[in-house]
């Protein structure tokens, strides 16, 4: 009898402890220490986010805090009193030039340099993933990715500028002067080639995995139901690699649309696009006062990166539904 009346009051005292944990209660030590993992997680989970203060600290102070000064610049005056005039800047025809340039390079090499890049990582497929052409075209897309600036326009003045290499060869062997009908090279035009030069490398990182997690049993399962190649491409391949196409090729207007220092070094003279228009109304030396509307162009670039990476997380996110 005295067993019994110990194991039910032992019963009932387990019942109600769960029901006091249940509301809130703090469990007992005994409980804490025999599962071995309340206070493991409790001393975990700082020690994870410790792990991250490094890289926090960087982006505060690299990234938020320069970004949110050049944005409140735009909306003080040169003695740093509030104002809203710098904004009216957006609406000048020269700005509003300089953003359709901008948008204009953006979209063609966005568009070439996705659909070159879309090539590439389609013929990727057919090679071995730990082969050595799979392994050096890998490679060579991370670096050429980030070749950019002074040493690319550089690299593209010695080839096909005024002088260049191609240019000279050209003319003395063909007879093609590709400045027969103005130096286009070095104004807006000129920028297609540079850009696509990094473009292609970037959509082949982007957009090969994406394509590396296309599985072969679809195919299959296509073909057991009596499918061709063309209806597995429309119906399986197109719908599954459309949201990761159009998110990489978000992801490169943004980068071409951002792009300075390949155009600072190619247009020496007038400000055609947003990057460099910012740079005129920082160290104009004919117009003054302006350097406040800097700001203003900032938030205007700023604007069009947030809805262009709005869209890219979104379609990012359903881009890894099929990569699971």
């Amino acid at each position: 009898m005295e067993t019994t009346s110990t194991r039910a009051a032992d019963t009932t005292a387990d019942v109600r402890s769960a029901h006091d944990g249940d509301r809130g209660g703090q469990p007992t030590r005994a409980s804490s220490s025999s599962d071995g993992v309340g206070p493991s997680r409790g001393r975990r989970r700082p020690a994870a986010w410790w792990g991250l203060t490094p890289f926090a600290v960087w982006v505060l102070a690299f990234l938020i805090v320069p970004c949110l000064l050049a944005l409140g610049t735009g909306f003080v005056d040169g003695d740093g009193a509030p104002t809203l005039d710098n904004l009216a800047a957006l609406g000048d025809p020269l700005i509003v030039r300089a953003f359709a340039s901008s948008a204009a390079v953006s979209a063609v090499t966005a568009v070439a340099g996705a659909v070159l890049g879309a090539v590439v990582c389609w013929g990727l497929t057919s090679l071995r993933p730990d082969g050595a052409v799979r392994s050096a075209i890998d490679a060579a897309s991370s670096v050429l990715a980030q070749f950019g600036g002074v040493m690319l326009a550089f690299a593209f003045i010695a080839t096909i500028g005024i002088q260049g290499v191609v240019t000279r060869l050209l003319i003395d062997v063909a007879g093609v002067d590709l400045y027969a009908d103005g130096v286009w090279f070095y104004q807006v035009p000129g920028l297609l080639l540079p850009y696509l030069y990094f473009q292609v490398p970037l959509m082949v990182i982007t957009f090969m995995p994406a394509v590396s997690g296309l599985r072969p049993q679809w195919s299959e399962a296509v073909a057991t139901l009596g499918g061709t190649r063309w209806q597995h491409l429309v119906r399986v391949v197109v719908p599954v690699l459309a949201p990761a196409f159009v998110g990489s090729l978000l992801l490169l207007f943004a980068n071409a649309f951002s792009s300075y220092a390949t155009a600072a070094a190619l247009i020496s003279q007038g400000a055609q696009i947003v990057p460099l228009q910012i740079r005129a109304a920082l160290i104009s030396e004919t117009v003054l006062g302006r350097e406040n509307v800097a700001g203003a162009l900032a938030l205007g670039m700023v604007v069009v990166m947030a809805v262009l990476m709005t869209g890219y997380s979104l379609l990012q996110r359903r881009t890894e539904r099929w990569q699971r």
